[in-house]
């Protein structure tokens, strides 16, 4: 959470300039004057010390800078996609670019593919084909592994 402006309570804030230069302590509205004569937001940037350390930044770069921290600090899922032995060729590129796209948003996929029969071998060879044209966006961290009723490989994006 950010918090800036007229939101800082505190009456002296240890102050950092836009181009990082150290300001000193200063009193928090002669720092609201600063940042409101340089067109910009005076941003606390932890709230453990007194004075607060606070900074003068740029409108609207701080709430940028905590969606990309935001962006960075989330966890990859593993997104998993099914298809069967007998896809049609249609079926197979819709498939193939729903794999491309979760793995360019940073996320893994899990291949699965369902066995009936004796499809095994043919499972085995549509996944070595998907793995060969996801080869771009993704690399495999399992081998393929075949059990029983399904053939599976998991891919990593690169």
């Amino acid at each position: 959470m950010i918090i800036m402006n007229e939101k800082i309570k505190a009456s002296e804030v240890y102050l950092t300039g836009i181009n990082g230069e150290d300001l000193g302590i200063v009193r928090t509205s002669e720092a609201l004057t600063m940042a409101r004569k340089l067109k910009v937001d005076l941003i606390c940037t932890s709230f453990m010390s007194s004075p607060p350390p606070c900074k003068l930044q740029g409108a609207g770069a701080a709430k940028e800078e905590a969606q990309q921290a935001g962006k960075r600090d989330r966890q990859p899922k593993v997104k998993e996609i099914r298809l069967t032995a007998q896809i049609e060729d249609h079926d197979y590129e819709t498939k193939k670019q729903q794999a491309e796209r979760i793995l360019k948003s940073g996320d893994s996929v899990n291949l699965v593919v369902k066995i009936q029969g004796k499809e095994g071998a043919k499972a085995k060879q549509l996944l070595e084909t998907l793995l060969k044209d996801l080869g771009s966006s993704g690399r495999p961290q399992t081998g393929i592994q075949l059990s029983g009723k399904q053939a599976a490989v998991h891919i990593i994006p690169k």
